[in-house]
């Protein structure tokens, strides 16, 4: 078969023929079965967008196949319908009729935003019916975070979700305790839901850079304001929101708290009215239920892929610069970026960190050009 040239050609031929090329040097991905290694030169993989990138991983395949799984395993099935709905189209639909000015302002007013009342309080959106990409090649965090790279998203809440179950699993086994799974599954894989919204990708392959909201990412509040604004059950919603902390000290509370308030407050609900909180609005309702701690102990993939990221990139731009003869601005620009997304997007940032504890910088050099050919 004729070596592809285009974007257009190398979606048709890799879909056709799979690019099956040094399948298992990186290990196998534990829902996928073998890996496959999709090889392309450096000139196809400048021509890629981040949603020709997801596409086309294996990894990423898989972790959405297993996204799909545990959203079909809720057994309520109105419950299941709308996660559903949302990881098909994790739309901005809060944004529609939003005063966007009277909301920053009561946010100001209540402590709750630092910035200007003229400062932008949404990401850009073009409509509130679609999110601007689609749940699967949205990066799982900000540039230099965890999973940044196109599919990253998926297999940051697969991985989640998987803790989440085995979580609620072990608690039941061992303690006899049953957590409301239907509620923590479905807190787990809408955790992040605005992701997609939130962290666009830009021209230079970087994404955009989140806005602080109620004193953590905007991502979070977002993604509440949004399950809010669709009517999902309170106890879900109080879930979610517990991700980026637990509600067991009165300090720790209070952020959930002030979280669930300003989602509230762009939703246009009472979050009291709404049983998001006490009577008082001062606490989660009482008492305090467990999935929410679940979602929260869940969500701590970040400690480790966060500084494994960190750690990995500043090898591969060595990888760039010795094998691949980027220097310079092309370094700190697309040309570096395309590689690292598609490199990182087919392999996954936690498999290469994998490799270089195991191999070194050669082992991360060596699996690199299994992914794209030098020129």
């Amino acid at each position: 078969m004729p070596s592809p040239s285009t974007r257009r050609d190398f979606l048709k031929y890799a879909a056709a023929a799979g690019f099956v090329c040094g399948a298992g040097l990186l290990g196998a991905p534990a829902s996928a079965g073998a890996a496959t290694v999709k090889t392309i030169s450096l000139e196809q993989c400048r021509s890629l967008s981040p949603q020709d990138m997801a596409a086309v991983s294996d990894t990423v395949t898989a972790a959405w196949q297993d996204l799909r799984d545990a959203a079909n395993s809720i057994r309520d099935a109105g419950l299941r319908a709308s996660v559903i709905a949302i990881l098909d189209n994790p739309a901005p639909t809060l944004a529609a009729g939003l005063d966007q000015r009277a909301a920053a302002e009561a946010l100001i007013d209540a402590g709750l935003r630092q910035a200007k009342v003229d400062a932008p309080l949404l990401p850009p959106l073009a409509t509130t019916d679609r999110a601007p990409q689609p749940f699967s090649s949205a990066p799982g965090s900000g540039w230099n975070s965890h999973h940044a790279y196109p599919g990253g998203l998926v297999t940051h809440v697969a991985f989640n979700v998987r803790a989440t179950r085995a979580l609620g699993e072990d608690y039941a086994r061992i303690f006899g305790m049953q957590p409301d799974m239907d509620v923590a599954l479905a807190a787990q894989l809408l955790h992040d839901l605005h992701k997609p919204w939130v962290f666009q990708w830009q021209t230079d392959g970087t994404c955009r850079t989140e806005q602080p909201l109620a004193a953590t990412g905007e991502h979070h509040v977002l993604s509440v304001a949004e399950s809010i604004k669709r009517k999902l059950p309170a106890e879900v919603v109080v879930a979610q929101a517990c991700a980026h902390t637990h509600p067991g000290t009165d300090k720790d509370e209070a952020q959930v708290v002030s979280w669930i308030t300003a989602a509230a407050l762009l939703a246009g609900v009472d979050p009291v009215r709404a049983d998001l909180l006490a009577p008082g609005g001062k606490s989660l309702p009482l008492p305090r239920r467990a999935e929410g701690f679940l979602v929260h102990l869940g969500d701590h993939d970040f400690v480790l892929s966060v500084p494994a990221a960190q750690w990995l990139t500043p090898v591969l731009r060595d990888v760039a610069r010795e094998r691949y003869g980027l220097s310079g601005t092309d370094l700190d620009g697309a040309p570096f970026n395309q590689l690292r997304n598609y490199v990182y997007s087919q392999a996954s940032i936690m498999r290469l960190y994998g490799v270089l504890v195991t191999e070194g910088p050669k082992g991360v050099a060596r699996v690199t050009e299994s992914i794209v050919r030098r020129a």
